[in-house]
């Protein structure tokens, strides 16, 4: 698997997001190599708490696979995952995540929590993070930077 790749369209997809305002944050599912799906940040636009990229990527695998299951999957994210979107992905059996940024304030993969090592759950999800970990930063904190210029010249 070239996760490098697969990283670099999670990155397209997070810079996606910023162009339409959301929190850019960018995740693709890959199972045996094939880019099953995309997605990006949609909570602004849909204004749906749980329209993380990672959820709507295993929801869009899942449809076009025809199952919950997601055996073999890979889910690769520019930023480390939430409880929600582990948790999601624990609950999908997908069996590897790769993320750019670690998450201090909310990570759930080792920075706040660490849900794919919880040993009560009935499934491991292999955890790979700090891949392309720069790019991943440099597009967050742009995008927070811009909304903070923005917002000061508001005032």
């Amino acid at each position: 698997m070239n996760h490098t790749a697969h990283m670099q369209l999670a990155l397209d997809e997070a810079r996606l997001a910023a162009a339409a305002g959301e929190v850019p944050i960018g995740a693709v599912l890959v199972v045996e190599d094939a880019v099953v799906a995309r997605a990006h940040n949609r909570r602004e636009v849909w204004q749906d708490p749980t329209a993380h990229a990672e959820l709507i990527a295993i929801r869009e695998a899942s449809a076009q696979r025809r199952t919950w299951r997601l055996v073999g999957a890979t889910l690769y994210v520019t930023m480390e995952p939430c409880a929600m979107c582990i948790g999601a992905a624990v609950l999908a059996r997908v069996e590897r995540v790769v993320f750019g940024v670690w998450d201090p304030k909310g990570g759930a993969c080792g920075s706040v929590l660490n849900i794919p090592e919880e040993k009560r759950l009935n499934h491991r999800i292999e955890v790979i993070g700090g891949l392309l970990e720069q790019e991943s930063r440099e597009l967050l904190q742009g995008f927070f930077k811009g909304l903070r210029e923005k917002t000061a010249e508001e005032i």
